[in-house]
């Protein structure tokens, strides 16, 4: 077992991306290289950065990868706020993916502060 998947955080954003994958299964066929490609891009982006943040040398090292999964997360936020717009996902879809992403921010926050608190 990696020391990552020991991370709650880690399995969270795993289960983050799951959920931006099955909301934006659904975007219109012509949005595949658009929204959809972008959000899945991003949302990946969150676990495999927590990943290979795990894996550095310092604690330091690490919390500068925690800030480029935050920025990842930002980006599936804004994305899903255009996307709204956009019609392609439902109020309550939105909500949904709003609310992990709060949570998820919570806790790569927390993650954050404790290694920068220990080093």
């Amino acid at each position: 077992m990696f020391g990552f998947e020991r991370l709650e955080v880690w399995e969270k954003a795993i289960l983050f991306a799951d959920t931006v994958y099955s909301i934006t299964r659904d975007f219109p066929s012509d949005e595949p290289f658009g929204l959809t490609n972008q959000m899945r891009r991003a949302a990946v982006s969150i676990s495999s950065n927590i990943a290979e943040g795990s894996s550095r040398n310092s604690k330091k090292d690490f919390a500068r990868f925690v800030e480029i999964a935050t920025a990842s997360l930002f980006e599936v936020v804004s994305q899903s706020f255009i996307s709204r717009h956009q019609g392609m996902l439902s109020p309550e879809e939105f909500q949904e993916l709003y609310l992990a992403a709060e949570e998820q921010g919570r806790m790569l926050c927390g993650l954050r502060r404790s290694l920068l608190d220990d080093a």
